[in-house]
């Protein structure tokens, strides 16, 4: 079993020897003591100038373009005001500890850091940008590990593919070791990510903008660009709606009218839920805790079995049989839990991580697949104008591959696509695919395992 737990890195630093020039030049925040600022110390503003912003965030572009071995799924990063008064906050600790995790809000919590303290006035930032990708040279992308007694976490931070928004700060600060500046960035998604205490990969290697998801399809690459960078695209929709549904141009799904359903409202489609409720876009049942099958008229206990990952406190299995989407969906209600909900990037990575690695065992040998994928529990709701998660929330996260979804209408139900690096892919719902199950932490907990 994998047990996956966020890297702890409050500032994006290993403890290791650091490389001569950091030595010479500062330090990390681990190597000093909490500084104290004096009252009469000249403020610095409180937030990058425009020009400045726009050299870092240009800067960030160009080195994650050169990386080595090249970068197939390397996003472009846009700046944050939001992330830069954050990396500002934190620039004025100086050193001293940030708020404990339990105390920052959710969506913070799934923010990477880089920072640095140096001599006051002895670098600027590009100049200390510059030093974290100089990390890189001690790090080897096919081990996904950096060289002994050396630290590469900013490096991988600064190059984490699917980090696309940033925010930096900076402050002076005084103290018993005198004038220090304090530099810091805050990248979101953040990445450093790992599994069994080593980081996994910051990118996959392939040819530049080759495995692109559909939400960052298009490929930018400036004039001092060394390759391409996954980035936002700007295509108009190409499709029609059946049996008089309307088309929505701005988001490029069709509304069907009462009865029909599917992508292209193409589905005909009623159940009687005994423990649960119907879900008309889905034409089938969404079942209470502790009852399953087509009705959720079964009740089931908890499978108390050992989960195959365990992210943020849920419980992920993997199958090792293939069964149709609504197949593969039952095969999880039956258990108590939903097929896979994948809300946040580091979820994605972590997942896309372990089923790479699975694909080079022999831990499965059942030959009943028709493809080497593995069903989620996303599916398009016509009624609804987009794709919903099997408990009928909105999907507001999206991984789609390059091209995706594409399926005119047959591929209303989505799988992570082994091609396209795990990415997701719209699939006839027929299809058997082995398939991954959520037990989401309030479920177990709200669990009667009386019964």
């Amino acid at each position: 079993m994998l047990r996956l737990e966020p890297s702890h890195r409050p500032e994006g630093h290993r403890p290791g020897l650091l490389p001569l020039l950091l030595a010479l030049l500062g330090t990390t925040w681990a190597g000093v003591q909490p500084l104290q600022l004096q009252e009469q110390q000249v403020p610095m503003p409180e937030v990058l100038s425009k020009k400045e912003s726009f050299l870092l965030v240009s800067l960030h572009n160009r080195l994650r373009s050169r990386v080595h071995p090249p970068a197939a799924n390397m996003q472009r990063m846009d700046w944050s005001d939001s992330l830069a008064w954050q990396a500002q906050a934190r620039a004025a600790l100086c050193g001293a500890p940030a708020p404990s995790p339990a105390s920052v809000p959710r969506a913070a919590r799934h923010v990477g850091w880089n920072a640095q303290l140096l001599p006051a006035g002895s670098a600027t930032f590009v100049h200390v940008v510059g030093l974290w990708f100089s990390e890189g040279r001690q790090y080897s992308h096919a081990a996904a590990e950096c060289a002994p007694n050396a630290t590469c976490a900013r490096y991988t931070q600064l190059v984490w593919a699917t980090s696309s928004q940033l925010g930096c700060g900076r402050h002076l600060c005084s103290g018993a070791q005198g004038e220090l500046e304090a530099f810091v960035c805050a990248y979101s998604p953040g990445g450093n990510w790992e599994v069994n205490g080593k980081t996994i990969v910051p990118y996959k290697k392939g040819a530049w903008c080759s495995l692109c998801t559909a939400s960052v399809s298009g490929c930018f690459k400036a004039w001092d660009h060394a390759g391409g960078l996954c980035e936002v695209p700007r295509n108009p929709c190409r499709m029609s709606c059946r049996n008089h549904g309307h088309l929505n141009v701005s988001t490029c799904h069709c509304h069907c009218p009462p009865g029909y359903t599917g992508r292209y409202c193409q589905v005909r489609c009623s159940v009687r839920c005994v423990h649960g409720r119907f879900r008309e876009e889905e034409c089938s049942c969404v079942c209470d805790v502790g009852f399953g099958g087509a009705q959720c008229a079964t009740k089931v206990r908890f499978p108390f079995h050992t989960c195959d990952l365990r992210i943020d406190g849920d419980c992920f299995t993997v199958s090792s049989e293939a069964d149709t989407y609504y197949g593969a969906k039952m095969k999880c209600q039956g258990k108590g839990g939903v097929l896979a909900q994948i809300e946040s990037q580091k979820v994605q990575d972590i997942l896309a991580f372990y089923l790479g690695r699975l694909e080079t065992t022999n831990e499965v040998t059942d030959s009943d697949f028709e493809t080497r994928n593995f069903w989620i529990g996303l599916t398009y709701k016509s009624a609804k104008d987009s794709f919903r998660w099997t408990t009928g929330e909105h999907q507001s996260f999206t991984s789609f591959a390059f091209g995706q979804p594409d399926n005119q209408g047959f591929g209303n139900c989505v799988e992570l696509q082994a091609s396209a690096a795990f990415n997701w892919n719209d699939q006839r719902c027929k299809t058997r695919n082995r398939y991954i199950c959520q037990f989401a932490r309030e479920h177990i907990s709200r669990w009667d395992p009386g019964h």
